[in-house]
């Protein structure tokens, strides 16, 4: 069946040239592509070939270097690559390349830090949240450690109340998260991570006990080598708050390891970040700490059809 014709807005790009190969998938994986990736107009109607969104993509990502002598010659290179299968962008590039958007990024990681954000610049707990939710809505996924915010019902001097803790917070994240789509084509990914030294990492390991219970986030359990250290020797393990560095409460190791597992086995959550083992590895131990990773999935649903 010979696919329709569609006229192409180009805006910032030339026409796709003559004589590059179609892309050739699945039934299944066309839908997936027109309902996901090809532009569209304010009545849903396409834009773009399928072809073209390749060809938009290609051209914008060679164009975006600081060598502009070449970028028709790049930009095919690329085209084909692509309808060819040999390379897939990931779903950010899809949808932000060649757009207003222009954001082709898929994984950030932004620090929490134990404020509610008075500094604009800042990382308070809703500063974050707006970044988070600005990043969501180019198409990115974040990451979040909530392992800085002092735990629940923990004493706040300048209001005099108690703190929400990480949990609750979480929960109002996911909650404005559930009303954003990433790009326009789906809900946020989010991840998740409080350290298994949290005072609260009882209640993080069980916050997704139910299916219907933070959706839009996976979470993980912060692991350190002390922690595996006292599960290995059947020892005692402190937690401590981040906020005063008290200890809040010893408890054994095993129990919160054999807690982990229970749940992991239940629904697939929590997961386990081995914290201290990625800052061994971490390239840029001068620029910061690694606290927590985003999702990170099949890079474009093209690949579940192709």
């Amino acid at each position: 069946m010979t696919e329709p014709q569609i006229k192409f807005n180009a805006q910032n790009w030339p026409a796709m040239p003559e004589g590059l190969p179609i892309f050739d998938i699945s039934e299944n994986a066309k839908k997936v592509m027109d309902v996901r990736y090809v532009r569209k107009n304010e009545k849903k109607e396409l834009l773009e070939t399928r072809e073209q969104t390749i060809w938009r993509v290609a051209y914008n990502v060679a164009n975006s270097g600081n060598n502009q002598k070449n970028v028709q010659e790049v930009a095919i290179d690329y085209y084909k690559l692509i309808a060819t299968k040999k390379f897939m962008p990931n779903t950010p590039t899809f949808t932000g390349a060649g757009t207003p958007l222009g954001q082709l990024s898929a994984c950030f990681v932004l620090p929490i830090d134990d404020d509610m954000g008075k500094d604009p610049h800042g990382n308070g707990i809703m500063t974050t949240l707006r970044n988070a939710t600005l990043i969501q809505q180019t198409g990115g996924g974040n990451g979040f450690s909530f392992s800085r915010l002092r735990p629940s019902g923990a004493y706040i001097h300048s209001s005099g109340g108690e703190s929400t803790g990480p949990i609750g917070f979480l929960k109002s994240y996911d909650g404005v998260f559930n009303n954003v789509q990433q790009g326009g084509t789906r809900r946020g990914a989010n991840m998740a991570v409080l350290r298994v030294d949290h005072p609260d990492i009882m209640e993080f390991i069980k916050c997704k006990v139910g299916e219907d219970s933070i959706t839009n986030f996976n979470i993980s359990v912060g692991i350190t080598d002390k922690f595996m250290d006292a599960v290995a020797n059947d020892l005692d393990f402190d937690l401590v708050a981040p906020h005063d560095e008290k200890v809040w409460k010893t408890m054994k190791a095993k129990v919160i390891f054999n807690e982990i597992c229970k749940y992991a086995y239940n629904n697939g959550e929590p997961g386990i970040l081995f914290i201290d083992r990625a800052n061994r590895y971490n390239p840029v131990p001068h620029l910061y700490e690694l606290e927590a990773t985003n999702p990170c999935g099949i890079t474009t649903d093209i690949f579940i059809s192709i």
